[in-house]
């Protein structure tokens, strides 16, 4: 029991410093001008706690706002889904065009056989597009 005692008694020492602490802090000049701008300043204080607080309760509203975060979801999905399925499309097809190359080591394209396939309009597509790219970028390199 007497322990308990001299932690309350211990505690309230404490106690009794800080505010001796605090009272001693008041008494420098430059504390008290600090409190003075300030009080001078409350006005504009208050208004922007309101203003923040006003922010962080919108902000709080839609963070746990279930059914916003669903739609939110469900509209990145809706955007990411088709990139994602003409990402997988174009990495299957090089991967079987890779596959093909590999397998077909007997035959040799020659100066006939890359005139053939400069009639072949997927070739000719590619070729305009490899040719607007490097315009492009020859552009921006001159500016």
């Amino acid at each position: 029991m007497s322990q308990t005692v001299q932690q309350e008694v211990a505690a309230g020492l404490a106690q009794e410093a800080k505010s001796l602490d605090v009272l001693d802090q008041l008494t420098k000049p430059e504390i008290q001008q600090s409190l003075t701008v300030l009080v001078d300043n409350l006005p504009k204080l208050a208004e922007m706690v309101t203003t923040l607080t006003k922010a962080y309760d919108f902000a709080y509203g839609l963070a746990t706002d279930k059914v916003l975060i669903n739609d939110f979801a469900a509209g990145i999905g809706e955007f990411v889904k088709p990139v994602a399925d003409s990402a997988k499309g174009i990495a299957s097809a090089a991967m079987e065009a890779g596959e093909r190359a590999q397998a077909d080591t007997s035959s040799t394209i020659g100066l006939f056989g890359m005139l053939k396939m400069l009639k072949d309009p997927e070739v000719q597509k590619t070729l305009r597009f490899a040719q607007s790219f490097l315009n492009v970028l020859a552009e921006r390199k001159q500016q």
